[in-house]
Formats: C-alpha cells, sequence, structure tokens
C-alpha cells in the first residue's frame, strides 16, 4: 500500500491518538516550547519559543507535502492532553524504508508508557499497512534516555556515524547512533514483547 501524503490519517488504541500534524496544532505545542526548552537538548533544531515552534511545524507540514515526511501530533487519551510529536521522515516507498523520529514528549508524558503505544501503532501501520521491510531510528550517541528508549521497544544497535553531523552549538559534532527493526524481527518478536509492554 502506498501513503497518500494529501490525507489525513488517523492511528490509535484505548490510550493514544496520532494524527496528522496540522498549523492549528500550534496552540497545543507552543507551551511545550515556551516552559520546557530542554526538551530538545539533543535535537539537530531549536524549539524554542512560539516563534521556533511555528517554524517547527511549517517544517514537518512541508516535508509532507514534499512526500518525504509524515508527522503526527500525539494526544494522550488517559489525560486528555495533547502530548507531543512524532514522525515518519526520510521515507523511500521503492525500496520499502523508512526513518521514525524526531519524538519527543512534555515532560508529565516521559516515563508513563506513552511512547511504548505510540511506537507500536507507528510500527505497526509502517510494516503491516505500508509494507516496509526496514524502520531506521536515529538519535545524538550522547542521548542515553533515546537510546535506551529505541532499544527498550526492540530495535537492534548497527552502529556509529561517527562526527555525522553539526549540532546547534558552534564548534561542535555529534555522533550519532543507527539502529533499526526489520519485518522479520517485528512478527517474529518485537510485535509481542511491544504487546506485553503497552501498559500504563
Amino acid at each position: 500500500m502506498s501513503l497518500n501524503f494529501s490525507q489525513g490519517l488517523v492511528l490509535e488504541n484505548n490510550h493514544v491518538l496520532l494524527r496528522s500534524l496540522q498549523e492549528s496544532d500550534l496552540e497545543y505545542l507552543v507551551p511545550f516550547a515556551i516552559n520546557e526548552p530542554n526538551t530538545w537538548e539533543y535535537s539537530m533544531v531549536r524549539v524554542d519559543g512560539k516563534d521556533n515552534m511555528i517554524k517547527y511545524i511549517q517544517t514537518a507540514i512541508d516535508g509532507r507535502e514534499n512526500q518525504n515526511q509524515f508527522p503526527f501530533i500525539v494526544f494522550d487519551k488517559k489525560s486528555g492532553k495533547y502530548a507531543g510529536c512524532t514522525r515518519f521522515y526520510d521515507i523511500k516507498l521503492e525500496f520499502k524504508t523508512l526513518q521514525l523520529g524526531y519524538t519527543w514528549y512534555g515532560e508529565q508524558f516521559r516515563g508513563t508508557g506513552i511512547n511504548k503505544q505510540c511506537k507500536y501503532l507507528l510500527l505497526q501501520f509502517a510494516f503491516e499497512t505500508l509494507g516496509m521491510e526496514r524502520v531506521e531510528f536515529r538519535a545524538d550517541n550522547n542521548n542515553k534516555r533515546s537510546i535506551a528508549a529505541m532499544k527498550s521497544i526492540g530495535c537492534k544497535e548497527e552502529g556509529i556515524l561517527r562526527s555525522h553531523m553539526p549540532t546547534l552549538e558552534s564548534e561542535v559534532r555529534r555522533d550519532a547512533i543507527i539502529l533499526s527493526i526489520l519485518k522479520k524481527e517485528w512478527f517474529d518478536e518485537v510485535k509481542y514483547n511491544l504487546l506485553k509492554k503497552r501498559v500504563y
């Protein structure tokens, strides 16, 4: 199945709802940018303050229009609040690969299990609906919390890209860790192990 970039997409279960990011979602996300700037400590984009959140949302939507990204806003049903964002990117349907990232949640949602709920829905859609053969994840190699979260859902570490990209701090470059899940791994083990962990 191909991904329709021009239509909205909703993925949900009893705990979370992920839907296509829209410009109007600024009202839900800007409080994070103003009150929790450390959320993007290891990010390649600075999303502190309203203006930067506007740019962040517009860049994500531009990526969808260019058909190489598909961003989502995350709604936590337990609290009744919007919790953050995530997206598919570097989408190569012809090769049946994509990357999953740009994932962040507000402080009150970290450690609640929401990430595993979201990853289950996203990986299920990628492998079972889109027919992907590989889903890749990347992170700053210093971002231990993010790396631990990726490994906890079943990602396999592949290696380190040394001095891969510049950071937002001048003179500093980051090493990027690459992890992935393959289609066979999803059906053989990751899906069922993740199902067991999807509990708040």
